[in-house]
């Protein structure tokens, strides 16, 4: 037999092998084998409550065994680079947190999301700029006035060095053209909080979920918030693009596994995650938290996440963070 005919038959039957086992791993997946989720924070915030409840609708949807892991450590780049190392076979899941975007400007890591492909984002955490109800500024407009005659001068509370709330108080100043003096609270936004209704500070970065509570007692007044909508907790609230300013930042979670992953695979978790994440147990969930029901397929998050990550890679280095 001739030698080109030899290797045309050895190709051809190298690409029906290679057909036969990408078909394979759909049917074969996922079998009786658990699929894990990596949480990669502690027990009992948001991001472990979330992952909690996807699993449990993920595992009817799928039809396995899921299990959450909790690996913390590092603002959340230990579990995350825990999953990016795994074997790409579907059967070990991150729960993405919006600082998987910022976490390499942040130099915690040289991981981003272009390690990952999403199955599906579950919801959104707007921020929004808050103030204490007595203050003299009755709209954002207001406040940003103000901010311009006194810069630096206005005292913005948000969660800690590095994180999204003290991000989104950076995006405004750089959209408005202000300049805040941010005051971050290691322990949380809770902290933040309290500052503000005890008139330590002048306003703060955080999400209405946060302060809500105090609005609705008529202690502190929000401005504005930043999500793709109105919040459904202060739905009064504008967002900032409704009020002519294009400002977008809010946290938000998704599921990805490794970019490796097959296909076919995908497709499957896919599938599973859009039941989950629109199943009435999840949006009753999100809803009881104060969080946006916000589903976006694998693809269209896989786009988000990557103009996110350009995004935050261009502000964050001109903000002057010192990661203690």
């Amino acid at each position: 037999m001739n030698m080109k005919k030899t290797v045309s038959i050895l190709a051809a039957t190298a690409m029906c092998a290679s057909m036969a086992a990408a078909s394979a791993s759909a049917a074969d997946f996922p079998g009786n084998k658990a699929i894990t989720i990596v949480c990669p924070y502690a027990a009992g915030g948001a991001s472990d409550t979330t992952s909690r409840i996807f699993a449990s609708e993920f595992e009817k949807a799928i039809g396995t065994t899921v299990m959450v892991q909790n690996t913390t450590g590092a603002s959340g780049a230990i579990g995350l680079e825990t999953v990016r190392s795994s074997k790409p076979d579907g059967y070990t899941i991150a729960y993405m947190p919006v600082e998987s975007t910022m976490l390499s400007s942040l130099g915690y890591t040289d991981l981003t999301t272009d390690d990952f492909r999403f199955i599906g984002r579950a919801m959104t955490i707007p921020a929004a700029i808050t103030v204490n109800a007595d203050s003299e500024w009755e709209t954002f407009e207001d406040f940003i006035d103000y901010a311009k005659e006194h810069p630096g001068e206005v005292r913005v509370g948000n969660s800690g060095t590095g994180s999204i709330w003290q991000v989104a108080a950076a995006s405004v100043e750089e959209k408005c053209g202000v300049e805040f003096n941010h005051v971050p609270f290691s322990d949380g936004a809770a902290s933040a909080v309290t500052a503000l209704l005890g008139n330590n500070i002048e306003a703060v970065a955080v999400s209405p979920s946060e302060v809500y509570t105090n609005v609705e007692a008529g202690d502190l007044r929000t401005l504005m918030v930043m999500g793709e909508e109105r919040s459904s907790v202060l739905p009064d609230v504008p967002t900032a693009k409704e009020l002519g300013y294009d400002i977008t930042v809010q946290g938000w979670g998704g599921f990805a596994v490794p970019k490796d992953t097959p296909d076919d695979v995908v497709e499957v978790l896919e599938a599973a995650a859009e039941t989950a994440i629109n199943s009435d147990a999840m949006k009753e969930l999100l809803a009881s938290k104060g969080y946006e029901h916000a589903y976006l397929s694998g693809a269209d998050m896989d786009k988000k996440a990557s103009e996110e990550l350009a995004y935050y890679s261009e502000l964050i280095p001109t903000m002057g963070i010192v990661m203690e």
